[in-house]
């Protein structure tokens, strides 16, 4: 079971890190600095401007020596994308590609651009019965920031750190709707790609599963070895596998399932695929025989 380029499979880790102790000193020294910089602009403590440039010409050497490590990687040969492993944390990367990938699902849904539907021999959307839900949280959350808005008109500083937070909170709420609505369940070439918003991106070869069932669910305990992707606190398809699969968590953690529960609109087509493509190589055997 493999992922997409864009879901990004683990970053490959080096054995030895690309970077040596001067580096890691650099990094532990600028990185708390310029949070501890932030924390004091934000709280509207007084900071001397020497110590302000002081902050900004440390972050620059940061940023150059990272730089010059990425462009000595390159030169040895390494892919921009194992070069990048060698210096970003896989948890980190991780976290920020499932992020830029909410935000983009944004821009998907606007212009109307599913993603991996592409010569798809059926495609099945999955996010009509969370719609409602998620409309009202974002309307809550888009309440909360007027009101927020108005209490700390009073306090600049603190009102705009708040106004950035309660912005990036709607876009998010917004955007893990439409990936849901633009990253749709696809089966293709004998393999069901079974999606979860942003986070869940996998491709299941059909001949892993052992069997398919309809069964509408709305409680789901967790149990080791299964793995549940409710839409709107529903399931209504469930497959069980021949042999473990690895789904991995957010961060890239393994996850061994045998049991994927799963919702889609019209759980019918879904099932009815995914049988059709089960038994399709086993009926053009018999043809031919």
């Amino acid at each position: 079971m493999t992922t997409t380029s864009e879901i990004q499979a683990p970053l490959p880790q080096p054995h030895a890190p690309a970077y040596g102790p001067a580096l890691r000193t650099l990094r532990a020294v600028a990185l708390p600095t310029q949070l501890a910089l932030a924390g004091c602009l934000f709280s509207g403590v007084p900071v001397p401007g020497a110590v302000l440039l002081g902050g900004k010409l440390l972050l620059l050497v940061l940023l150059g020596a990272e730089a010059y490590v990425w462009s000595r990687l390159r030169r040895l040969g390494p892919s921009r994308r194992q070069a990048l492993a060698r210096l970003v944390p896989e948890r980190v990367a991780r976290y920020v590609a499932h992020e830029a990938r909410i935000l983009a699902s944004l821009v998907r849904w606007v212009v109307r651009r599913p993603h991996g539907v592409g010569e798809a021999d059926g495609v099945f959307p999955h996010a009509r019965d969370q719609a409602a839900m998620m409309y009202g949280l974002t309307f809550v959350c888009v309440a909360e920031t007027v009101a927020l808005s108005f209490l700390l008109a009073r306090w600049p500083v603190v009102h705009a750190v708040v106004l950035v937070v309660d912005v990036y909170t709607v876009l998010f709420v917004l955007g893990m709707h439409a990936a849901a609505v633009t990253r749709p369940h696809v089966l293709a070439g004998g393999v069901l790609r079974i999606r979860q918003a942003a986070h869940v991106d996998i491709h299941l070869p059909v001949a892993r599963i052992a069997s398919v069932r309809r069964a509408s669910l709305f409680t789901h305990a967790k149990k080791a070895g299964e793995l549940n992707l409710p839409i709107g606190s529903q399931t209504s398809i469930t497959l069980e596998l021949t042999e473990p699969v690895n789904a991995p968590k957010l961060l890239g953690t393994p996850r061994l399932v045998r049991v994927i529960r799963l919702h889609a609109d019209d759980p019918k087509s879904l099932y009815d695929a995914v049988n059709q493509a089960r038994t399709a190589p086993v009926s053009a055997s018999q043809d031919a025989d």
